[in-house]
């Protein structure tokens, strides 16, 4: 029997995953996060090894009777970050061939019916990336958000808000129910307190108020319905610049919709396929259903050169879960399994 694993250290928490040839999961276990922008490299390497050992464990045998395995690593945006990962890796004593990717690629592997396609995250930050056929070339955006002009993840989405709510305030644009929406949940007297609280950061308000924006649109405020318009002809247009990167605009193709912000159903999701499907008439849209580490162990098993095929891809969502829900060893430190 062959064995194989998956990594998907992110920004919130690192999962680890190992599998048999025939999608069986024989080991699962989740930490802390794993970003080195934010832990530094040595954190990266401290919970890399904490989730290798209890998977380990759990499945009973070596790192060296892993067959392949597949690495995605929140952060790993540019070259220069490489081969400092790639060191880290190289300390886990893997003699199997392994492939570290950015953390948006495997959502894209376990979500596409082949494993081609684009991923488009949205959650608290945004990202978009997509793989050819061949995993040969990748198409992408930097992953820097408001920094770079790409949105709109929940920060993106709350950072505007907030700015339409002071254009309301000096005369810029018409009132808006998102100004009083802001005011009660940061306890702001009035919204020159507001203001003054969130510009002297009195007032933290970031990401996790993002479905109230939703809430205020759905309520009928033209200008939260307007704004969140944007934010999915953003995704939209983040989505096209990797369709023409890649060349797909003639292809069908999926398009991987990741993240709590497309809970927001319609009125962000709707915006962003008219965007897309004006550039790649071919392009259908799935929501990921399954933990983005699932991709990551489908990569390993690439590596080892096994052809995965539905009935793997399957297994492998059925076992994590009966896995996960029987009472197995799973430790988890933070989050929930899935989405």
């Amino acid at each position: 029997m062959r064995y194989f694993l998956g990594a998907d250290a992110g920004g919130t928490r690192t999962r680890f995953l190992i599998c048999d040839e025939h999608g069986q999961v024989v080991g699962f276990h989740e930490a802390g996060p794993g970003n080195h922008q934010m832990i530094g490299f040595d954190g990266l390497h401290d919970v890399l090894h904490a989730c290798l050992r209890e998977v380990l464990g759990q499945a009973g045998f070596s790192a060296e009777q892993v067959q392949g395995a597949g690495f995605s690593i929140a952060g790993y945006d540019w070259s220069c970050e490489y081969q400092p990962i790639m060191d880290v890796l190289a300390t886990l004593g893997l003699r199997a061939p392994f492939k570290l990717v950015n953390d948006a690629i495997p959502g894209l592997v376990a979500g596409t019916r082949e494993g081609w396609g684009l991923a488009i995250v949205s959650g608290t930050g945004c990202n978009c990336r997509g793989w050819d056929r061949a995993h040969q070339r990748e198409g992408r955006v930097t992953g820097y958000g408001i920094v770079m002009g790409e949105a709109a993840g929940g920060s993106e989405l709350v950072f505007r808000a907030m700015q339409l709510v002071g254009y309301a305030w000096s005369g810029r644009l018409p009132a808006t129910a998102l100004t009083q929406a802001f005011i009660s949940v940061a306890g702001a007297r009035d919204a020159e307190d507001l203001l003054e609280g969130y510009t002297k950061e009195r007032y933290h308000i970031g990401a996790s108020e993002a479905p109230l924006v939703f809430r205020v649109a759905e309520e009928g405020d033209p200008v939260a319905r307007d704004l969140i318009r944007w934010a999915g002809c953003q995704l939209g247009e983040m989505a096209s610049g990797v369709i023409h990167q890649l060349g797909f605009e003639n292809e069908r193709f999926e398009v991987v919709l990741s993240g709590s912000m497309f809970d927001g159903g319609p009125l962000l999701i709707e915006p962003m396929q008219e965007t897309i499907l004006r550039v790649a008439p071919g392009a259908s849209f799935v929501r990921l259903s399954v933990p983005p580490v699932i991709g990551s162990v489908l990569i390993g098993m690439e590596q080892a050169g096994l052809q995965v095929d539905a009935g793997i891809r399957a297994r492998l969502a059925e076992t994590l879960r009966a896995f996960t829900n029987n009472g197995q060893p799973v430790n988890q430190v933070a989050g929930r399994l899935g989405q």
